[in-house]
């Protein structure tokens, strides 16, 4: 059960110091229970009531990292089942498989394509994560350790999959600085494997038979002092694997159940039985219930434009607005005389118009203002985004003193403002943008 503020105050040190920015320690405390601020903000915490304070205020599920420098990926840590209730924190990553039963020729194109698929939606780098590295007996130790190099060559997290221990272990000793996963334990060779995973310092995936022996396993694994761990929602069938998922979630976050509350491991690539059609729909129901790595035969553009897109919206903040900075964005080399158009600070706003502006070739300043975070017809409804806020943003950024034209390009969808925005900036032409952004390639050419 989580600890209430007055719980952690009776360990505080009482000095009401402030310096970890509230005024007084049961202020301090309050944040904490909340899950608002960390403990380490106090520094007078003893270590051992830092200790204990940690781990009864931690998330119901652990937040397991992998990875390094810029492609280290957080996890797990989630305290919600549903994002309406608060949000989701470690989003969905993806992984497409490469196996050493393959051919040099397909692997070499199955590599490729990995890097094929990179892209910025809306502010964020839209691309396959991670590589599923599995290694096949028959193929022989020595091309899976040769995938394992080639696949560590591309800038990506490894995950690989390998339920023999020895060859587990020559496979970590060639990519452990990477911090990749090895996934392979189960109730036949945990001990075996934790012995590899926690030698090289790796998180390890565990899997079962079934949904209880994945518990065991799972269990027994922390009974040796491995918390290190995410779990494998097994290849038995889409129903088995659904299941797992969801009702080690809801152990976690409901029940309080810590050994449930490990990230997961989706194998589509095994489920789906090489159907692309329903490896599709499988990505999506998966991304929202409840993968934290899921694993892909392929990741092209058709994969890629829906899915991404749905776990952008699921994994944003639902109480924070998704916004740009305000200020002056300068596009296709324009420059001080280059004519001026001005939009809101919502991001989904300022992507989509900076895009088709970039797309029409003209040199332009695209101005975006203080709304708050707001589209641009809720901005100027909600009183954001009106000729008085466009001319006092004009005014506290020196815009006149920036730029030398005077023609301003105003939405379509809030016309309205031309009169009093020439009222409120003398000297300035305002023009009347159509009313959809697809629109401004043909307008700004025309211009």
């Amino acid at each position: 059960m989580a600890l209430k503020g007055l719980d952690i105050f009776k360990l505080s040190p009482k000095k009401n110091c402030k310096e970890c920015g509230s005024p007084t320690c049961m202020a301090f405390s309050m944040k904490v229970a909340q899950g608002a601020v960390s403990i380490d903000k106090c520094p007078y915490f003893s270590e051992d009531a830092k200790a204990s304070l940690n781990e009864a205020t931690a998330p119901p599920m652990k937040t397991i990292k992998v990875g390094t420098g810029d492609n280290e990926y957080s996890l797990g840590g989630e305290t919600v089942l549903f994002r309406h209730e608060k949000t989701f924190v470690s989003r969905t990553r993806y992984a497409v498989t490469v196996c050493s039963c393959m051919d040099d020729a397909a692997i070499d194109a199955k590599l490729a394509e990995i890097q094929s698929v990179d892209y910025e939606r809306i502010g964020e780098r839209m691309f396959t994560e991670m590589i599923y590295v599995n290694y096949a007996e028959a193929a022989g130790k020595d091309k899976y350790l040769d995938l394992v190099k080639k696949a560590a060559a591309i800038d990506r997290v490894l995950i690989l999959g390998c339920e023999d221990p020895e060859v587990a272990a020559e496979a970590l000793a060639l990519v452990k600085d990477k911090k990749p996963v090895l996934n392979g334990a189960n109730a036949s060779n945990y001990e075996a494997m934790n012995k590899v995973a926690t030698e090289a310092g790796v998180t390890l995936g565990v899997s079962g038979a079934d949904i209880d022996e994945l518990y065991d396993t799972l269990a027994a694994l922390e009974k040796l002092g491995n918390k290190n761990l995410i779990f494998d929602c097994g290849v038995n069938s889409v129903k088995e694997a659904y299941k797992i998922a969801v009702e080690f979630r809801k152990a976690a976050i409901k029940d309080g159940n810590r050994t449930c509350g490990y990230p997961s491991i989706v194998r589509l690539d095994r489920l789906s039985q090489g159907d692309k059609h329903l490896q599709a729909a499988l990505l999506s129901l998966f991304t929202m219930k409840y993968g934290s790595i899921i694993v892909l035969d392929q990741m092209t553009y058709a994969e890629a434009n829906p899915v991404y897109g749905l776990r952008q919206n699921l994994f944003t903040d639902p109480q924070k607005p998704m916004k740009v900075e305000p200020g002056i964005y300068p596009l296709n080399g324009a420059d001080e005389n280059s004519v001026c158009l001005t939009t809101v600070d919502f991001a989904l706003t300022y992507f989509l118009v900076s895009g088709e502006l970039e797309r029409s070739g003209v040199p332009c300043n695209l101005i975006i203002n203080d709304a708050g975070g707001l589209s641009v017809l809720t901005s100027w409804a909600a009183g954001k985004f009106s000729a008085g806020t466009i001319a006092k943003f004009f005014a506290e950024q020196d815009i006149e003193g920036k730029v030398k034209s005077r023609k301003l390009i105003i939405p379509g969808k809030v016309a309205v403002l031309k009169g009093e925005l020439e009222a409120k900036l003398p000297g300035w032409e305002i023009i009347i943008a159509p009313r959809e952004a697809v629109q401004l390639v043909k307008f700004m050419k025309e211009l």
